[in-house]
């Protein structure tokens, strides 16, 4: 047990960092693109701006949840890559269908990876919700 949650633990940081990374990332390319974008701010430059930032963050996410199959296929947790990507993805995004379930030795992990799907989208939402409104500003800023 005390191995499952060490071992979710370190892939937990892991992804937070990874997520995080991601942020920064997206944060210095907006900083970079601030002026075109408050330069008559229109509908098109934040729809494009909105849209690449989820789909960077979406990358995010899906390195996050590659990780945890990754996990599971070397714990031997689960069979092959593409059950632990599924059940990775199920869990991750708290979904939980049920019909595949980890080795009895290793199932801890599997709360521990729904656990960090609620922690990656929250901050990713809270993310989200920062960008939007700074959008928003440059929308009230040209009008």
């Amino acid at each position: 047990m005390f191995n499952q949650l060490i071992i979710g633990s370190v892939i937990i940081v892991l992804t937070v960092i990874i997520q995080v990374v991601f942020f920064n990332m997206a944060i210095a390319k907006l900083t970079n693109l601030k002026d075109w974008l408050s330069q008559s701010a229109s509908f098109i430059k934040t729809s494009i701006a909105t849209i690449a930032v989820v789909l960077w963050l979406l990358a995010g996410i899906t390195i996050s949840i590659w990780t945890w199959a990754l996990l599971f296929v070397l714990t031997g947790s689960i069979g092959t890559l593409e059950e632990a990507v599924y059940f990775a993805t199920v869990t991750f995004t708290t979904l939980g269908y049920g019909d595949i379930t980890l080795d009895i030795n290793w199932r801890i992990l599997s709360s521990l990876a729904a656990v960090n799907g609620l922690i990656i989208f929250g901050l990713t939402t809270a993310f989200l919700i920062q960008f939007v409104d700074k959008v928003k500003d440059l929308h009230l800023k040209t009008d």
